[in-house]
């Protein structure tokens, strides 16, 4: 039986959601075939935890434990760590030097793609609308009057590289705008500020195995805030309509364009793409390249909808690794 590690956790402000993560894989992966070990990753220590709540540390320099005097070795990662380092690619070049395979994006589109200023131009680059905006460093001049006249109110101020809609701010008046900014620079050291769109939040799950792409249902988000911010994807302030109700024609399209995206982004795992659709046009928003997996996230219930229940959905991430 191979022995599979599902590593949840992290250094960023989605920790917690990526430990829910990471338990509820645990929970479901087929024990039958696979054996699985639950790793925290923190900044200060990567350990074992077992299921009667026991700890044990991560020999960090081959990424093996030590259980009743036995070393255990892992076949491959289920990686389920939102945010960084599982996201951002670090993660992913420490299991490459040790030739461990992990269920996510490697390290160059993991890199690109949780920078959401380089994935941006990148996605422009191959002629698909993304929403105006400007971006800046830390330190850098940043004027308020000039950008609100360029862009209009209301808009976005988000980090450059965070998930969970961490660090983000709808700005409405210009009096909050600074806020804002100073709350974008406390999660990175550059910021996008993008006028915002009007029209329909829809996001789309994708996954490859071997030459197979499944292309989940779609699903339209409705957040009850002011858009859907961390308490609205993890505190049931919206709602997630799978399969959503919308034409065939725009159905066909964002299925389309999100397979488009997936392999020139050179995907692996599941990966889910968010889009804005205003009255004429489809505008990229942003993908994660490590989506929730708890029992409400937005993939399991696409699985669900596509007629695939978590276990199925689990254990073919892991299968893919190994083919």
């Amino acid at each position: 039986m191979k022995n599979i590690a599902i590593v949840c956790g992290g250094y960023s402000g989605e920790y917690e959601i990526s430990m829910a993560s990471g338990r509820a894989v645990k929970k479901f992966l087929d024990s039958s075939r696979y054996q699985s070990y639950l790793i925290e990753i923190k900044k200060s220590s990567w350990d074992y935890i077992s299921d009667e709540g026991e700890r044990l540390p991560v020999d960090r320099s081959d990424f093996s434990l030590k259980i009743d005097g036995k070393t255990v070795y892992f076949d491959a990662v289920f990686n389920a760590i939102h945010g960084t380092p599982g996201e951002d690619g670090m993660l992913q070049g420490y299991l490459d030097l040790l030739q461990i395979p992990y269920t996510s994006c490697g390290v160059d589109t993991s890199a690109l793609t949780f920078n959401k200023y380089y994935c941006n131009l990148f996605v422009q680059s191959l002629g698909i609308s993304t929403t105006e905006g400007l971006s800046f460093k830390k330190n850098e001049v940043i004027d308020c009057k000039m950008i609100i006249d360029s862009l209009g109110l209301p808009l976005f101020v988000k980090p450059a590289k965070s998930g969970s809609s961490v660090g983000v701010s709808k700005v409405k008046a210009a009096e909050d705008f600074d806020v804002a900014v100073e709350k974008a620079f406390n999660e990175d050291d550059r910021i996008l500020i993008e006028k915002a769109l009007n029209g329909r939040e829809l996001t789309c799950g994708v996954f490859l195995k071997g030459n197979k792409m499944t292309v989940f249902p779609i699903t339209e988000i409705v957040a009850h805030n002011e858009f859907f911010d961390y308490e609205a994807k993890y505190f049931g302030k919206s709602d997630e309509i799978t399969p959503a109700q919308i034409e065939e024609s725009l159905d066909s399209e964002i299925k389309a364009l999100s397979s488009f995206l997936y392999r020139k982004l050179d995907c692996k795992g599941f990966v889910r793409f968010d889009y804005i659709v205003t009255e004429d046009e489809v505008f990229f928003l942003e993908v994660n390249t490590v989506p929730g997996m708890t029992e409400a996230s937005i993939i399991p219930q696409q699985a669900a909808a596509f007629g695939m229940d978590k276990r199925q959905l689990f254990t073919m991430a892991v299968d893919a690794v190994f083919e």
